[in-house]
Parts: structure tokens; C-alpha cells; sequence
């Protein structure tokens, strides 16, 4: 068994003109593409496997990020299922002009172990140890419920239409 902070992977970027739109701001998928790197290292960092995604909720986007501004990520595993983890992805933006640092989204991804022949493996369990882990740890059971109701209400809905 493990602890969320074993899994933890802080990364940094800069927000360079590649990364941005006609406005300057950051383009969402840059963003999303860190995420789930983060979230990728994370999962190989607690099953000490190679992680593949398997799903990311809702993300939302909760202000714009500029050219130059730099931007946080922190990810760890909230919790280990059979097969299955979930992480949780928060970012932050810097502003080193004026030193603000504000949260700009938070993410959940599912991923999954997998072997060397691309067969899914069992994961550690996980323990929170903290207020905050295991308060975490308790929604993602909650996420993980959603998740799967939406997976079945979906096949369900492919079926009729087939």
C-alpha cells in the first residue's frame, strides 16, 4: 500500500508563443495535453507501470492564461481501485510581473496499468494519510460511481440506435 504523496509530480511550463492563440492566451489543449502528462507520471509513479488514460471528466477553464505567464501543475493519485487509479490534476497560474498565483483548473483523470504486453494490471492500494487526502480519496469513489452510470447509460443508448 501507498500514500497520495508518493504519486506526487509537480511540473512547470512556460506559456510560450507556440502554446497560445490569436489572443494570447493559452490554447485549451496545450493545457489539456499537460494535464494529463502530470496525471500520466503520477500513475506510472504510484503502479511503477506504464499508465494509460482512460477517461478525464469535465475540465473547466476558469480564466485565461497569457503569453509569458507560467503555469503550476501538481497531480497525485486520489485513489487506487482494482485496475483502475484516479488522479487529480490542479493548476495554477504565475504571473511573475506582478507575483499573483491564481487557480486556473482542476482536472480527473482514470487511468490504467498495463504489463508489457499491453494487459491491464492490478494497481497498489492507496491509504490518504492527511484531512485533504483523504477527503479526496472519498470523492473519488463518488467520481468513479458517476463515471460508470454515464458508461452504462451510454451503452444502453448505443444499443437502441444499433
Amino acid at each position: 500500500m501507498k500514500t497520495p504523496s508518493t504519486s506526487l509530480v509537480e511540473m512547470t511550463e512556460v506559456v510560450l508563443p507556440n502554446d497560445t492563440n490569436q489572443l494570447g492566451n493559452l490554447l485549451g489543449g496545450r493545457l489539456m495535453h499537460w494535464v494529463d502528462i502530470a496525471a500520466a507520471l503520477s500513475a506510472q509513479r504510484h503502479s511503477h507501470r506504464i499508465a494509460v488514460t482512460a477517461s478525464i471528466d469535465e475540465m473547466t477553464f476558469l480564466m485565461p492564461v497569457k503569453l509569458g505567464q507560467v503555469v503550476r501543475l501538481r497531480a497525485s493519485v486520489n485513489r487506487a481501485f482494482h485496475t483502475s487509479m484516479e488522479v487529480g490534476v490542479h493548476a495554477d497560474v504565475e504571473d511573475f510581473k506582478t507575483g499573483d498565483i491564481r487557480h486556473v483548473s482542476t482536472a480527473y483523470l482514470t487511468f490504467v496499468a498495463i504489463d508489457e504486453f499491453g494487459h491491464v494490471v492490478k494497481v497498489p492500494e492507496i491509504v490518504p494519510e492527511t484531512a485533504e487526502e483523504k477527503r479526496r480519496y472519498e470523492g473519488a469513489a463518488e467520481r468513479r460511481e458517476h463515471r460508470l452510470q454515464k458508461r452504462r447509460e451510454m451503452t444502453e443508448s448505443d444499443k437502441r440506435t444499433a
